[in-house]
């Protein structure tokens, strides 16, 4: 994040004073510093350019829950080479992309190196990334930002969701989004595929930003998603927040959290065109990613390119022995899902 969005967001939160916490904003500072000029170059150098290259208005955008399968989908669909996808580099330096690389590969060489800390998914600069950090860094705003700030012991999901985002915020969004995506295209030119949950959220700012936008929604049995989640928030939580305001998340906020996601996708899709939405089962695609992958691009209007078939395959084969965490529930957790997540079950036929 450049130096100036980096302030504004310091400025607006509170900042817990520990050793942890001073080396995180030390780390920060000095990127800020190198974003900032980076920024500054690219501005120079692209800006014109970019300003008057046409970028395709046909995303095909990935939503759903956390921990839903969205990132094996979302690496399963970069495979096909009709698609442009963000990479983690990209994400990382939203606005010097095109300027900056040389210099910060061989730094992100040295860290980006094993997997995620929440699972044993691959990570690696040139590896496919959702975009929600690239709008965090570009916007300065993102649910992300309470991550880093918890405040009052709440969950940041229901939150932000209950905050009042001005039209004025969502149009620079999209403004920030669409300067994101031309400059992938700049690199290399197809259409682009997204993966963000948060997303989900913004269906019609989407829409109205990219009037040929698609939407895929997948979904899985909360026994899963549930306890995972609740992982991978305290994962975050543990290794990026600045101040000490811990929350430690519950199963109920979890399933108020995935039953709020469904509500929201249900309301963003209700009034799209025929051929712009479909959904995936999160089981089915992990038994048969071929036939699953196949059957989205027929209700999207995709042609699914002959070698997509061997190269899903191959992708499928090659991480088979994938070590997925594994969680257990009580049968005090799994009646509270139940309970708690009646609707959602009910729409996608969990038991």
């Amino acid at each position: 994040m450049t130096f100036g969005r980096l302030s504004r967001l310091l400025a607006r939160n509170k900042i817990s004073w520990t050793p942890a916490t001073a080396g995180r904003l030390l780390f920060l500072l000095q990127g800020s510093f190198w974003s900032s000029i980076f920024a500054a170059a690219e501005d120079l150098r692209f800006g014109r350019r970019l300003e008057t290259m046409h970028f395709g208005e046909n995303p095909v955008f990935i939503i759903g829950h956390w921990r839903t399968g969205t990132t094996l989908l979302f690496k399963l669909m970069s495979l096909d080479e009709q698609f442009t996808a963000p990479t983690m580099f990209q994400a990382a330096e939203p606005d010097s992309m095109l300027t900056s690389r040389e210099y910060y590969k061989p730094v992100m060489k040295i860290f980006m190196k094993g997997t995620r800390p929440m699972d044993n998914v691959k990570v690696g600069m040139d590896e496919p990334q959702e975009d929600e950090y690239a709008l965090f860094r570009l916007t300065g705003r993102s649910p992300l930002e309470r991550l880093v700030f918890p405040v009052n012991g709440s969950y940041f999901l229901e939150e932000w969701a209950a905050q009042k985002t001005t039209s004025k915020d969502q149009e620079n969004d999209m403004v920030q989004l669409k300067k994101f995506f031309t400059r992938i295209q700049y690199l290399r030119n197809g259409t682009m595929l997204s993966k963000n949950p948060f997303h989900s959220f913004r269906i019609r700012s989407l829409r109205q930003a990219f009037p040929g936008a698609r939407f895929i929604q997948i979904h899985r049995h909360p026994f899963s998603v549930v306890p995972s989640t609740m992982n991978l928030w305290d994962i975050l939580l543990k290794e990026n927040t600045l101040n000490n305001t811990i929350h430690k998340h519950s199963v109920q906020e979890i399933c108020r959290g995935m039953d709020l996601l469904r509500e929201k996708i249900t309301e963003g899709t209700a009034e799209l065109p025929p051929g712009s939405y479909a959904e995936i089962r999160f089981e089915e695609m992990e038994k048969d990613a071929v036939n699953s992958i196949r059957g989205l691009y027929s209700a999207l209007g995709l042609k699914f390119p002959e070698n997509m078939k061997g190269k899903i395959e191959k992708y499928m084969a090659e991480n088979r022995n994938f070590q997925k965490n594994r969680f257990m529930l009580s049968e005090e957790e799994k009646t509270v899902i139940r309970s708690e997540l009646n609707d959602y079950m009910r729409k996608y036929k969990y038991s």
